[in-house]
């Protein structure tokens, strides 16, 4: 699709684009966040079949359905040196629709940025549905904020600035074991397992629980001894595959995203 004007940014967002880059040269994330492996175009979608490739963009061209407000934060985030942090157009697009599909209310996501797949789910999810919202830097939220209140679903993300395990714990130790319905984890790898584990007790039977960058560039074909992440994300792989907990199927969206659902 063609992209939006930059006049058309809201003066609100295009100043927090700004403070984006001061977070980010604060190196607020550190450990956290990564650049995804896969080249990402000025538009912010991930194109795993090859860079300018004409299929991908065939792809994303036929089957790309997107708000006007994600395509706001798609570009404003794609703006930014590290903009590749974001979730892929068309991976978010797909959990959005198994979302719907299974009729979500209640959605954790483990590292937000700013906040893309969020509001993705949270367009869809009804007024009284809410998204858990993983992060430990405020920052990056501050940028998509505008954008979420413009869309109508600020009231829908609930964002929890600590470590994300802080927060599941919370939410257990509250009683709130087996009633969410979707899953998104996308933070630092080393935690994944950690991550799915609190996950898969905190999700109910039927619901998904989604996982990124299972491919890490490849580099899950052969971790090196100092890859600690890629190591991380390989163990998860292997364990998924044995785990007779969830159905699963791997996909070559984005960076790789498996989908693990809950039996």
């Amino acid at each position: 699709g063609s992209e939006m004007p930059l006049l058309s940014v809201p003066r609100e967002v295009a100043v927090g684009t700004a403070m984006l880059g001061v977070a980010f040269a604060a190196g607020v994330l550190a450990g956290k966040r990564r650049p995804p492996a896969t080249y990402t175009g000025r538009e912010g979608c991930a194109y795993p079949m090859g860079k300018n490739s004409p299929l991908q963009r065939y792809l994303l061209d036929h089957s790309l359905r997107e708000h006007p407000i994600l395509k706001k934060l798609r570009l404003l985030t794609a703006d930014h040196p590290h903009g590749r942090m974001m979730v892929s157009c068309e991976e978010a697009q797909l959990m959005a629709n198994l979302a719907k599909l299974i009729k979500a209310k209640k959605v954790i996501e483990i590292g937000m940025f700013t906040g893309y797949n969020a509001v993705s789910m949270a367009l869809l999810l009804p007024d009284d549905g809410r998204v858990i919202a993983c992060d430990i830097n405020e920052d990056y939220a501050k940028i998509g904020r505008p954008l979420w209140k413009e869309a109508g679903v600020e009231h829908k993300i609930d964002l929890r600035i600590k470590p994300a395990i802080q927060t599941l714990d919370e939410l257990l130790a509250n009683g709130e074991a087996e009633t969410f319905d979707f899953a998104f984890i996308d933070a630092d790898k080393e935690s994944y397992n950690e991550y799915y584990e609190k996950c898969f007790h905190l999700i109910k039977k039927g619901g998904i629980i989604a996982i990124d960058n299972v491919f890490w560039n490849g580099k899950v074909l052969k971790p090196r001894k100092d890859d600690l992440a890629a190591q991380s994300i390989h163990r998860l792989n292997e364990k998924l595959l044995r785990d007779a907990r969830v159905n699963i199927s791997m996909l070559p969206v984005g960076d790789g995203v498996t989908l693990a659902f809950k039996l």
